[in-house]
């Protein structure tokens, strides 16, 4: 793939992004705010963010909005967390039951600061929504609680219908795109998911300056960690102090690695400019 400056360069027309506006978005804000819960569509920027709003669900983000890591792609404030609002797991269980959701991914910022990672926070956090409303299914965008697997496996236990973890760029780049996670890292998580039973999803970005062929290798090592949800999106530099955009990879392509995908055996590859990890989430429950 070709390289491309900057921050500044005029985006092309099939990455043009409609902004959060109408009714149903300003009903989502008013309530996000009311209950003042934090979600990943506004704090990563998300593209999709007026899609989602507008149809009313959002992606719920838990342990505060503060992430302990400095990823070169990601718009997450980073610094010194909180201590965990205890407060915040009933708020976004009760928010879940009003709304009436089929459905609802959560995510975390990185927690490195707590000796679980955050794990007893996630755990009481899919507790809550089982018993505020039983007939959601859940998603968990969880994060790698680096490295320690009595954590993991304590999330594991609760048996979320889906688990992702992302491993967000091909190998050789791993080292210049995040911040602690690693690559065998990541995959390790997702083995032990899929090795669990239960669904196993990761995502990664295009427009680092990888090559396919890294990404087709990239497929075929998920594969091997038993994940059967991918997600492939385009990377948009969120600031001009985040990494640089190297290209701005054309629909087909992501088509192309659709199909390749689901060649390798992916249950579901969502592949698009502004696809992001939680994107159509509610498709991904395999029973």
């Amino acid at each position: 793939m070709k390289s491309m400056p900057s921050f500044y360069t005029r985006m092309p027309e099939w990455l043009k992004i409609k902004l959060p506006n109408g009714a149903k978005s300003s009903a989502v804000i008013h309530r996000l705010a009311g209950h003042s819960l934090n979600t990943i569509c506004t704090s990563g920027m998300c593209p999709n963010r007026a899609e989602c709003w507008g149809a009313g669900t959002a992606t719920f983000m838990i342990g505060g909005n503060i992430c302990t890591r400095a990823c070169r792609f990601c718009n997450v404030a980073t610094g010194r967390p909180h201590p965990l609002d205890p407060g915040e797991i009933d708020r976004i269980a009760s928010t879940i039951a009003e709304w009436k959701l089929r459905h609802v991914v959560v995510t975390s910022v990185d927690r490195d600061d707590l000796p679980d990672g955050g794990a007893a926070h996630w755990v009481a956090l899919i507790r809550a929504v089982r018993d505020a409303s039983p007939s959601t299914t859940i998603e968990t965008l969880v994060p790698d609680f680096r490295g320690n697997v009595e954590a993991l496996d304590s999330v594991i236990a609760e048996r979320p219908e889906v688990m992702s973890h992302n491993l967000e760029t091909v190998r050789r780049l791993t080292p210049q795109i995040r911040s602690v996670a690693t690559y065998d890292g990541s995959l390790s998580v997702l083995r032990r998911i899929a090795d669990a039973g239960i669904v196993a999803k990761s995502g990664i970005m295009l427009g680092l300056g990888e090559t396919i062929d890294e990404v087709l290798l990239t497929m075929d090592d998920l594969r091997s960690a038993g994940c059967r949800v991918m997600t492939i999106g385009q990377y948009l530099q969120p600031t001009e102090h985040h990494v640089e955009v190297a290209e701005y990879v054309h629909p087909d392509v992501f088509d192309q690695l659709k199909a390749e995908g689901l060649k390798r055996g992916f249950d579901f590859v969502e592949s698009a400019p502004l696809v992001r990890s939680s994107y159509h989430a509610e498709r991904h429950v395999i029973k």
